[in-house]
């Protein structure tokens, strides 16, 4: 009997595999990162055959470790990082290009053409994104510009456009041999291509970016099946039933599944989901407006997001290119050797200012320094600010709810890597004024996603066993006097506005 469901978890820094049994508790993991390619500044890269690779790895090493075979797998899930975009040919299976990376920004100037009729909000009222950078959308329009033969390739209907996603599952269904090409209504709507409300993409909007439709996949619900895996894998005939990007799988992980529910994920990046319900919601406060998950003919579920575009890839920054530690595990005993940043603080802009800002024109800084500042100071900086630019869209989420008539977020669920750092959960729940809870079961991005699969099976009956599942692991409440903390929030203002401004005729990349 089918006792476990197996979830891909294929992120930023690495692709995991994680095998959960009926109660959501994980079995066994599978690990391997990949690298982190950046040619030139502004430009980030992934290398889409070495994540398959991965993928295929992964899968084995948790098997190997749970003791578990095809047979004791009752469903597969998928989720990814969303935005990061592959493009392949569909005949042969090879990438056209190194995927482009959601933090890459080498697309300012076609998004600079795309906002001078309109504005950076010309689709917004339809796909409820700002044209930005982040967004697959101008990054496709990238590849079929500059890389020699996309255009005519894709204009044959050779080429195949997909996020992670939905490589791995071309991929992991037989590739070349009938792969199937779908993706979910949670990472279509990260394109910049799909109508909110029809959940189908919007031919006058492909017309604009000059993108082919049959490039595009199928865009299919959260939770059904989509394929089966092929007979070279061993996983060979398990459906594959799930796919959400990982922060909506982070959500439908902590349970967050109704209107005024939310999480926040600290990963690669910080993203606070605020699940809205069937409901649209645009934001007057530079939050997006997304879909939060649809459970196959089901209503679809709405969300708006607040994204950060850095915050464990500031941790990364300070071990791989400053040499200030060797781990990431350092940070945290570095830190607290302060008792304070010693009036440091490092506003992480690498890629501009996501929500609520979206100032594609900043740069990182690090402001306040004196002779008194070292390394501890800037380590302690780097988790503050992780906390500080949560602070922002919580702010900007409160003042969405608030113009709704709703009540102000209570208390935040947090989740990711960065979790574990006790540190940055007090300073967290410091500078938000409310407490900080982390679930028993901090793997809630692949927990969603195998939530989402086995929902699709019958391998849970619903989303109230999934809640009975949620369990409270760790709480921290907030400490700092009131005006300590509007004191601090005001400098780190500042700090921000200084890296603004920075990318001008004068200032190119």
């Amino acid at each position: 009997m089918a006792d476990h469901v197996i979830a891909i978890d294929q992120g930023t820094t690495s692709t995991r595999a994680i095998v959960f049994d009926r109660t959501g508790t994980p079995v066994a993991i599978g690990q391997r990162e990949h690298e982190q390619i950046m040619p030139q500044a502004g430009w980030v890269e992934h290398d889409a055959l070495e994540i398959w690779r991965n993928v295929q790895e992964v899968i084995g090493i948790a098997l190997g470790r749970a003791d578990l075979t095809r047979h004791d797998i009752a469903a597969i899930g998928i989720t990814n990082q969303r935005e990061t975009t592959v493009v392949w040919n569909r005949r042969t299976g090879q990438p056209v290009c190194r995927a482009i990376v959601w933090q890459d920004t080498r697309t300012q100037a076609i998004v600079d053409r795309l906002a001078a009729d309109g504005g950076i909000d010309r689709f917004a009222g339809v796909v409820g994104l700002p044209l930005a950078t982040y967004f697959s959308g101008t990054k496709l329009a990238w590849i079929l510009e500059n890389v020699d033969g996309a255009r005519d390739a894709a204009e044959a209907g050779d080429l195949l456009f997909g996020t992670t996603d939905c490589w791995v599952l071309w991929n992991l269904t037989g590739g070349v041999d009938g792969g199937v090409h779908v993706t979910d209504v949670t990472n279509a709507s990260r394109t910049l291509f799909m109508d909110l409300r029809t959940l189908e993409w919007r031919d006058d909007i492909l017309e604009v970016f000059g993108v082919p439709r049959s490039m595009l996949p199928e865009i299919r619900s959260s939770s059904e099946v989509y394929g089966f895996a092929e007979s070279s894998s061993l996983l060979r005939e398990t459906p594959i039933a799930g796919i959400l990007g990982d922060q909506q799988a982070a959500t439908f992980g902590q349970a967050a599944f109704h209107a005024g529910e939310s999480k926040n994920t600290y990963g690669t990046g910080c993203f606070l989901i605020c699940n809205t319900g069937r409901e649209i919601v645009h934001s007057g406060n530079g939050l997006l407006t997304t879909v939060g998950y649809q459970l196959g003919s089901g209503p679809v579920h709405y969300a708006l997001e607040g994204s950060i575009a850095v915050t464990g890839s500031l941790v990364q920054w300070l071990r791989d290119q400053l040499g200030i530690i060797d781990s990431a595990a350092e940070i945290e005993p570095l830190a607290t050797s302060v008792p304070d940043s010693g009036g440091v603080h490092i506003v992480p802009a690498f890629s501009g200012l996501f929500a609520p800002y979206w100032r594609p024109d900043a740069r990182g800084a690090i402001v306040g320094l004196t002779r008194y500042a070292n390394r501890a100071h800037l380590a302690r900086a780097v988790l503050e600010a992780v906390a500080f630019q949560t602070r922002d869209v919580l702010d900007a989420v409160n003042a969405d709810i608030a113009a709704s008539g709703g009540v102000p977020l209570s208390e935040l669920r947090v989740d990711g890597g960065m979790v574990g750092n006790e540190t940055l959960m007090q300073f967290q729940a410091d500078v938000l004024g409310v407490p900080v809870v982390r679930p028993e079961v901090a793997e809630t991005t692949a927990l969603g996603a195998a939530y989402a699969a086995g929902l699709a099976v019958g391998f849970w009956d619903g989303l109230e066993a999934l809640t009975a599942n949620w369990r409270e692991g760790r709480r921290w409440e907030p400490r700092l006097d009131v005006s300590e903390r509007e004191r601090r929030l005001r400098v780190w203002r500042k700090a921000v506005e200084k890296s603004m401004d920075w990318i001008d005729d004068d200032v190119r990349e």
